[in-house]
C-alpha cells in the first residue's frame, strides 16, 4: 500500500508540473502611440516577471501628413519625446528584466488606414531596416495571405539569423486571421509570441473568453499565447468583468503563456493599477 501511495503522489506531482508547462511570466504593453508626454519609467515594473514594452508603431510609410507606402522602408511613428533611443538604452542598463519590441504596421496613419502594400515579395524584405526585436502588426491588406506570409516570414528569418533580433510576435484578431495563419502555418518556428486581440471581440464572459483563448490556441498550435484586454475602451473581457479570473483559470490549466495590454497611455489616468494586478498574477 505505502508503495502505490507514494507512486500515486509521484504520478500527480508529474501531473501538476505537465500541466503548468506552458504557463509564463511574460507581461507585455504598447507604449507611444498616444500621448507624447509618456515615459517607460512611468510603469511599474515587477522584477519577477519578464516585461516588454512594445514601441507603436513603426511603419512603412512617408509621414502623416502626406501618407503613402515606402515598400518595406520604415519610419517611426510612435512619440519620440521621451522614448528616443538614449532614453531606451538607459532605461534597459537599469531593468534588466525589461526587453524593447518595435510593433509594425498598426491601423492607421494620419487620417487613413495603414496597408501593408508591397511591390514585391524580394524588395520589400530588402527594404525593412534592421531593430531589436519585432511586433508584426498589420491589420489592414493589398497582398494576399500568400504574399504577406512570405514578406513578414522572411523579414523575421533574416533577422533572427543575422543576430538582429532575438525574439517575434504576431497580433491577430478574428477578422484577419486569414493572412496571420498563412505566416503562422509556414514561419510559426521563428514566431515567439501571439498576441492575440481579444479585445477585438464583442464583449465576452469569462467562460466565452476561455472558450476564444482555447480555439486560438488551437489555430496558433505550439506558440505561446497571451490573454490580452484594452485598458481604455475595446471589447473582450473587461479587468472589471473577469478577465484576472478567466487568466487565473488558464494558469491552474497550464495554458497561460502571457498577458498583454493596449496600451500604457491608456492605463495612465488609471494609475496602471491592472498592469500591476497582472504581473501580480504572473509572478505568483
Amino acid at each position: 500500500m505505502e508503495f502505490y501511495r507514494i507512486l500515486s503522489a509521484t504520478l500527480l506531482s508529474l501531473l501538476f508540473l505537465t500541466c503548468n508547462a506552458s504557463n509564463s511570466k511574460l507581461f507585455r504593453e504598447y507604449i507611444g502611440a498616444e500621448s507624447n508626454s509618456m515615459k517607460l519609467s512611468d510603469v511599474p515594473i515587477n522584477s519577477k516577471v519578464e516585461f516588454h514594452f512594445i514601441l507603436a508603431f513603426a511603419i512603412d510609410y512617408t509621414d502623416e501628413k502626406h501618407p503613402s507606402p515606402t515598400n518595406g522602408k520604415f519610419n517611426v511613428f510612435w512619440e519620440t519625446n521621451h522614448l528616443g533611443p538614449g532614453q531606451i538604452g538607459s532605461f534597459k542598463g537599469s531593468n534588466s528584466n525589461v526587453k524593447i519590441a518595435v510593433s509594425l504596421g498598426g491601423d492607421s496613419v494620419g487620417s487613413g488606414k495603414a496597408f501593408f502594400a508591397p511591390k514585391s515579395k524580394t524588395s520589400w524584405v530588402q527594404n525593412a531596416y534592421h531593430i531589436d526585436g519585432i511586433d508584426i502588426d498589420y491589420e489592414h491588406f493589398k497582398a494576399s495571405p500568400e504574399m504577406f506570409a512570405e514578406c513578414i516570414g522572411q523579414l523575421i528569418t533574416i533577422l533572427k539569423k543575422s543576430g538582429t533580433i532575438s525574439f517575434a510576435s504576431i497580433a491577430p484578431y478574428e477578422e484577419i486571421n486569414s493572412h496571420y495563419l498563412a505566416l503562422w502555418r509556414k514561419y510559426g518556428h521563428v514566431i515567439d509570441y501571439v498576441n492575440f486581440q481579444f479585445y477585438a471581440y464583442d464583449k465576452l464572459s469569462v467562460s466565452h473568453f476561455i472558450s476564444n483563448f482555447k480555439k486560438q490556441a488551437s489555430n496558433y498550435e505550439g506558440g505561446q499565447l497571451l490573454a490580452s484586454f484594452e485598458s481604455g475602451g475595446g471589447g473582450g473581457l473587461k479587468p472589471a468583468n473577469g478577465f484576472f479570473e478567466a487568466c487565473n483559470e488558464l494558469k491552474d490549466q497550464g495554458k497561460l503563456g502571457g498577458i498583454f495590454i493596449w496600451c500604457a497611455e491608456e492605463s495612465k489616468n488609471k494609475g496602471f493599477q491592472y498592469e500591476k494586478k497582472s504581473q501580480d498574477l504572473l509572478a505568483a
